[in-house]
């Protein structure tokens, strides 16, 4: 794939100077002029946080430009920004300054998430997801991510890997229920369900992360010697089936279990002893 021109060169590549847009300078456009930012990587904002932003902007306005993409008939959509333009609304601000910038789909989901990783308003799934994305959609590699997130590989990989809990573990992390210690803990055990048990324990009893641990470490140790009961009981089960068919026929007899199929085996040592046991078995040369 063609890499679009600035990408993975950090925020300061990706916008202009703050003081100079298309015009020359910030603008100021009509607020309903301007539509949200669909490649938003923030999806929680706090009521609180929100609230103090309203009041702040109803006492002194829109200190810091809104950085947007033209889309057509006047009309604006946002890149970056998108608490400062709810806010406006809530407000009731007619126009905030805005600085214009051409920009690629892939530049727009860039800069969002630059800005939102430099204040820290992203909790770790709306990272992850923020990463997902660029990986999915532009075909990032997770080298390219972590550069332009300014961290390692390792961490963008880690925080990738919550994606893959349950829906419930991801919105304990969301709402900040769980850590990201705690959901990294839970990831070992893989399967859904026993995840999501495992999660309601560390809710109910408020578990500390090391906690977590060893209460995964402890049902993947139980796991681990159930399936091996497990397969000495079928072990011994499928050889006494063996010995029961041995007795029956005269004739060696093993059964060997693949799963829900698998195969019999009959030994004969000569064409007397195999007549003798399609004669017991009821099947007749044709």
């Amino acid at each position: 794939m063609v890499r679009q021109k600035g990408l993975g060169r950090g925020l300061g590549a990706l916008i202009a100077d703050p003081g100079e847009s298309k015009a020359g300078t910030p603008l100021d456009v009509r607020v309903d002029a301007i539509s949200p930012n669909p490649l938003q990587p923030r999806k929680t904002i706090r009521d609180k946080e929100l609230k103090a932003l309203i009041q702040s902007v109803k006492d002194k306005g829109v200190l810091e430009p809104l950085v947007v993409r033209p889309s057509g008939n006047g009309q604006y959509e946002l890149i970056a920004g998108e608490r400062r333009w709810r806010a406006a609304t809530a407000a009731g601000l007619n126009r905030v300054p805005v600085i214009i910038k051409e920009a690629t789909e892939a530049e727009m989901l860039e800069i969002a998430l630059i800005e939102n990783l430099h204040r820290e308003d992203l909790n770790p799934i709306e990272e992850a997801e923020s990463y997902q994305m660029l990986a999915d959609r532009f075909e990032h590699t997770q080298e390219t991510i972590a550069r332009l997130a300014g961290k390692d590989r390792s961490t963008v990989a880690n925080l990738l890997r919550l994606l893959n809990l349950p829906g419930p573990v991801q919105d304990d992390v969301r709402q900040g229920r769980l850590s990201t210690g705690h959901a990294r803990a839970l990831l070992p055990l893989g399967d859904e369900s026993k995840i999501l048990a495992a999660r309601q324990q560390v809710l109910t009893r408020d578990l500390t992360v090391r906690q977590t641990e060893a209460l995964v470490k402890q049902a993947l140790k139980g796991s681990t010697r159930r399936t091996e009961n497990r397969s000495v009981a079928d072990e011994a089960y499928y050889q006494s089936l063996g010995e029961q068919m041995t007795r029956r026929l005269g004739s060696k007899v093993r059964v060997t279990p693949r799963g829900k199929k698998g195969k019999v085996e009959i030994r004969y040592n000569s064409h007397e002893e195999l007549a003798r046991i399609m004669d017991l078995l009821g099947v007749k040369p044709v």
